[in-house]
């Protein structure tokens, strides 16, 4: 392989990578916890909505709420990252690639 052919494959596979992110932004993903509270987030982790059902709110218990919430935006990031892996790697043919 030439120079030329290995620039225009870099090229190719970074138009990849940002055509990946551009779609990973706007892929959304919903993490819950317990059925209580669910997150959705897009998979560049920018939270989209939280749903908070009535039963999970006791005045009494603000901590159960804080537990739930953070359990759900737990599994809404590691939904979003295991996405963005896979689709990643899908353009990058499986290579590590630091910050990706």
């Amino acid at each position: 392989m030439n120079q030329a052919q290995m620039m225009a494959q870099v090229r190719k596979m970074q138009a990849e990578m940002t055509k990946a992110q551009d779609e990973l932004a706007t892929t959304v993903v919903s993490g819950a916890a317990a059925g209580l509270v669910t997150v959705e987030m897009t998979c560049d982790l920018r939270v989209k909505s939280v749903s908070v059902k009535p039963e999970a709110i006791d005045p009494a218990d603000p901590e159960t709420l804080e537990d739930l919430l953070v359990v759900a935006v737990n599994d809404a990031i590691a939904k979003a990252q295991e996405t963005s892996n896979k689709r990643m790697s899908s353009v990058t043919g499986g290579l590590r690639i630091p910050g990706l």
